[in-house]
């Protein structure tokens, strides 16, 4: 009986540990964002350097806790909730990562922008707002992660509509500035790439609530609608 407890407990304090790791994954990647985008808008190589240098770290993180999963299921053998749980956490490192990705593209991008010699700079406004969506979903999400409150899921999955419609809207705008003025084409495709950046780091996010839902409900509510996912965690 003792034995069987310690080993509960041994097994309890591996998987918090993993999710612990998560957290500090998501904190990471949060700050990527953040980064990315002041380097974006402020013209700051050195910064723009910074987080694509610091998206290696994300990527080492990601390693470290799909290893320590790995070990989990192959001595552990977890079953119900805890495999659950450890699905939960393999799946949520992945769009984490890609997440990290994304914003070490954005400060690529950054890069390109303010190195080449523009006739004019575009205003960044649209952009910023669209990142501050993101940041929001990213930050419920990694919340939701760590209460296991799948309730979140459905703010997400609406902000998601919200950065999508966001998308959409300034594609026109760009593709409009392009026509206006041809000369301002190389620097609006740049900037398309990085509205697309932030829309996908919003899809990732939304996917990190899905697996929540998964692990709480025992549904999977991926690619199904918003009003389905309000039925399934309201």
């Amino acid at each position: 009986m003792m034995l069987s407890e310690h080993t509960n407990k041994q097994f309890d304090a591996e998987l918090e540990s993993v999710r612990a790791n998560v957290l500090k994954m998501g904190g990471m990647v949060e700050e990527q964002i953040v980064n990315a985008v002041e380097a974006l808008v402020k013209g700051d190589l050195e910064l723009a350097e910074r987080v694509e240098t610091n998206d290696h770290n994300v990527n080492a993180l990601e390693v470290t806790v799909d290893e320590d999963c790995a070990n989990i299921v192959a001595r552990r053998q977890p079953t119900a909730s805890d495999l659950r749980m450890v699905m939960m956490v393999v799946k949520t490192i992945t769009d984490l990562e890609r997440i990290g990705d994304e914003a070490a593209k954005i400060a690529r991008m950054a890069k390109l922008i303010h190195k080449a010699e523009r006739i004019s700079l575009p205003r960044f406004s649209e952009v910023k707002y669209m990142s501050d969506l993101v940041l929001d979903m990213l930050r419920k999400a990694l919340d939701g992660f760590a209460r296991l409150d799948a309730t979140k899921a459905v703010d997400i999955a609406r902000a998601d509509q919200q950065v999508d419609e966001e998308f959409r809207l300034n594609l026109r705008h760009l593709i409009t500035y392009m026509m206006e003025d041809p000369r301002t084409i190389s620097v609006f495709i740049d900037i398309l790439f990085v509205a697309k950046a932030i829309e996908r780091m919003g899809d990732h996010a939304k996917n990190m609530s899905e697996y929540v839902v998964y692990m709480v409900k025992g549904k999977d509510v991926r690619h199904t609608s918003l009003e389905e996912i309000e039925r399934e965690v309201l």
